[in-house]
């Protein structure tokens, strides 16, 4: 259907514990702020419930419920997403007896109504946030199951972790993040990372990888100072995501090579970008605009007008879940259909019923098991119609990436993996490549890393429904790749 970049919110019908993210896209951000910053209050837990939320396209989030007792004997529950990177989300109120285990959310506009079985090991319910809904059944466990991820980096570093924020004051917003600085004097060369699509925390968790963290670490081993940001409306940044396009974004950016400029540890003629997914669409727009910029990464990023992105996408990840040629027919008509009326209907209020009736007809023309594949169908279009009328979605359908390329003077380096079915490879870096050196900028590298998806990892088919179940977060010939060729640039010496 509508699909996007996210890299794992996901494509097709994704939700945030719940509330429809539009195909990989963005989350409501209020909620996502309630999701990013956990309350502390509550009793430590004396059990836990565990299960997994189906969002659709094969792919699931797991949710923990861990519940304890004050002294006074009073039910508390927190609760956790652990891969999207939340936990300790404050539970408002639980019931949890011989036969119901039921909890609320207010800040998430969420609650789940389940009954137990007769040992009272398990409950079958429904978990219900901001009018949809989906099956979810919760299993009591000695232990919420842990995900291996190697690659994390853990304290303690060879280098500075300094903790900062400061201000776009063009876009009213105030960023906070985490500044990686190599020991020593300096001025050390500076690199901004720049996240995909949807509301992401700095170390751009999903699933429980963290591979901003994986490449802030690597790269400040090599010499190289990092800034890694919340989102807009995640963590400590303040601001909307749902309400920003990419143009803001890159705002955003522009406001983070000002704050290091302004550090005397910092030499500001070695400032780069590294963009991610949609961010590898916002680091050519900083650098277009900014002379400041020496250098840019574009890992992901797109060549394409937003739209052929979308049928791209659409059709590679259907594949890849092993849909047949009529399913993919059907999938590009509805697309199609779906695109023509948010680009010509201007006016919400009148999109919204037009999109729902194609919505509605595709998902009524599929057979059983494709309508479960979707998860909860009403969930879905109200998932496809919110994302249609968002900002940010308007803005990326229509936007064209290569005139933008053809202003960036800089060195690039352009990377996309040989199985990334969200971004693919091959259509990409050809028009990546072409744009630039028509314009006159021969100082660009593009590689297509074998065997590698979205995400950069080692993967076997490059759908995202594999994401969560690979340990590795970032192959290490794509870390290899990106190093190298930063420190070839910026001059750093450490190797």
């Amino acid at each position: 259907m509508m699909n996007c970049l996210r890299e794992a919110r996901l494509v097709t019908a994704a939700m945030m514990i719940g509330v429809a993210l539009a195909g990989a896209g963005r989350a409501d951000d209020a909620k996502t702020k309630a999701i990013t910053k956990p309350d502390t209050d509550a009793a430590a837990p004396e059990q836990a419930w565990e299960g997994k939320l189906s969002i659709g396209a094969g792919l699931s989030l797991r949710i923990v419920v861990h519940v304890g007792k004050t002294a006074e004997g009073k039910l508390t529950a927190k609760m956790d997403s652990p891969d999207q990177g939340a936990k300790g989300l404050k539970v408002d109120t639980i019931t949890l007896d011989k036969t119901t285990l039921s909890f609320e959310m207010k800040a998430l506009l969420g609650s789940y109504e389940g009954k137990l079985n007769a040992e009272g090991t398990e409950a079958a319910g429904t978990w219900t946030q901001a009018g949809n809904s989906l099956p979810l059944t919760l299993k009591k466990t000695d232990k919420a199951t842990e995900l291996r991820r190697p690659q994390t980096p853990k304290a303690p570093f060879p280098y500075k972790v300094v903790e900062v924020s400061y201000q776009n004051k063009t876009g009213g917003v105030t960023l906070a993040g985490t500044l990686t600085e190599p020991e020593g004097p300096g001025p050390f060369p500076a690199l901004i990372l720049i996240s995909g699509s949807g509301a992401q925390d700095r170390d751009e968790t999903i699933f429980e990888h963290k591979p901003f963290l994986v490449l802030a670490d690597a790269l400040t081993r090599r010499g190289v100072a990092v800034l890694r940001l919340d989102d807009r409306g995640v963590g400590g940044s303040t601001g909307s995501t749902s309400a920003s396009t990419s143009d803001d974004f890159a705002g955003d950016v522009l406001a983070g090579i000002a704050f290091l400029k302004a550090r005397s540890e910092i030499d500001r003629t070695r400032l780069g970008l590294m963009g991610h997914s949609e961010g590898g669409i916002i680091a050519p727009m900083v650098a277009a605009r900014s002379p400041d910029v020496a250098f840019i990464v574009l890992m992901a990023g797109t060549g394409l007008p937003g739209e052929e992105i979308l049928y791209l996408q659409g059709q590679a990840v259907m594949k890849a879940m092993g849909a047949d040629e009529n399913a993919l027919k059907n999938q590009l008509e509805v697309q199609k259909r779906l695109f023509e009326i948010v680009k010509t209907e201007k006016d919400e209020r009148a999109a919204g019923p037009k999109l729902r009736d194609v919505t509605k007809t595709w998902t009524d023309s599929l057979s059983e098991g494709q309508r479960n594949a979707l998860g909860n169908v009403d969930a879905f279009i109200a998932g496809q119609l919110k994302m249609a009328s968002s900002p940010w979605f308007r803005y990326f359908l229509t936007y064209d990436p290569r005139p933008t390329l053809a202003k960036v003077h800089c060195p690039v380096l352009a990377l996309i993996g040989e199985k990334d079915r969200q971004v693919p490879a091959r259509e990409n870096l050809s028009q990546i490549e072409s744009t630039l050196k028509t314009a006159g900028n021969n100082r660009v590298t593009v590689k297509e890393l074998p065997g590698l998806n979205h995400l950069f990892q080692k993967c076997e088919t490059g759908a995202p429904s594999e994401y969560a179940g690979i340990e590795q977060t970032i192959d290490p010939s794509a870390l290899a790749v990106i190093a190298d060729w930063i420190s070839e640039q910026a001059g750093s010496v450490v190797k």
